[in-house]
């Protein structure tokens, strides 16, 4: 093997590690042995011209129906569109099976995912902002 292409092989391998380290895999809810820590997450919602703040504790819903923790009129939101979720420390977002689909960062969500600080979650044209968790007291 000659030394350019273990350099290559080595700048490839570096670029990889990276790029694992950022990946959210999809999660399986409720195998850990903490998921019974109660978690409150903070939303900013940005539905029209209007911007509000919400908090709620998981599993926390999103949708157009009067049982949903975060009922949003959008008439793109199905009634049960999105839910939240923790395993222990870890908040997870997953599709509810909604007609337009559930997007983190512009990426449609097909599988449960974690979710960070910053992150936004499209739900028909609303615009959820996940600004964080703590478990409650």
């Amino acid at each position: 093997m000659r030394l350019g292409s273990v350099g290559a092989l080595a700048a490839m391998a570096a670029f990889a590690l990276a790029a694992f380290r950022t990946w959210r895999f999809p999660a399986a809810i409720g195998l850990g042995t903490a998921s019974d820590i109660e978690i409150r997450i903070e939303l900013e919602v940005a539905e029209r011209d209007a911007r509000r703040r919400v908090e709620g504790s998981c599993p926390f819903v999103v949708g157009r129906a009067s049982d949903a923790d975060l009922l949003l009129l959008d008439p793109e939101v199905s009634r049960r569109h999105a839910r939240f979720e923790n395993d222990g420390n870890t908040v997870f977002v997953s599709d509810l099976h909604s007609s337009n689909g559930t997007f983190l960062n512009g990426r449609r969500v097909v599988d449960t995912i974690e979710v960070r600080p910053g992150d936004s979650i499209d739900v028909g044209s609303v615009r959820l902002t996940f600004l964080g968790s703590q478990p409650c007291s």
